[in-house]
């Protein structure tokens, strides 16, 4: 049985989406150590250490925290960065963003709209031929959901 409510709230775009909202223990129960630490305290995994870094594998990546399709691989291309990085969301409702000013610098964190999991980041250096931004995602708060 899953644990949690959801609560039907307007995201960003004014659209009503079923938000997930659990308890910092009921995350602890579902997720790995790993995967809390990034998607609910905002930490970041290893440079080339993640699971989908490399991957080429077609389908659709899912948040690992509540199952929300976040990114084709028809988006995702080798930045050389560490993380696998994608050109663009799935749709324009997967996201959520906000102004991250911790360490120093000015990025823009990347949020999962249904369960405010993060992600990553996102910057303006992505491929020039397509959408010009890079979505640097953790592997950690990601599931592969391959094409059949």
């Amino acid at each position: 049985m899953e644990t949690g409510y959801y609560k039907n709230l307007k995201n960003k775009n004014g659209k009503y989406m079923n938000k997930i909202e659990k308890t910092k223990q009921e995350w602890k129960k579902e997720l790995s150590s790993e995967q809390y630490r990034v998607l609910r305290e905002s930490g970041t995994e290893g440079a080339f250490i993640g699971e989908y870094t490399d991957v080429t594998t077609d389908g659709l990546y899912m948040c690992a925290g509540c199952g929300n399709q976040l990114f084709s691989s028809d988006n995702k291309f080798h930045s050389g960065c560490g993380w696998p990085s994608f050109d663009d969301i799935e749709n324009s409702d997967a996201v959520e963003t906000r102004v991250d000013d911790s360490h120093g610098m000015a990025r823009t964190e990347v949020i999962c709209a249904k369960c405010n999991g993060h992600l990553g980041h996102v910057f303006n250096d992505g491929p020039r031929d397509t959408t010009g931004l890079r979505y640097c995602i953790n592997s950690v708060a990601l599931t592969l959901k391959p094409k059949n």
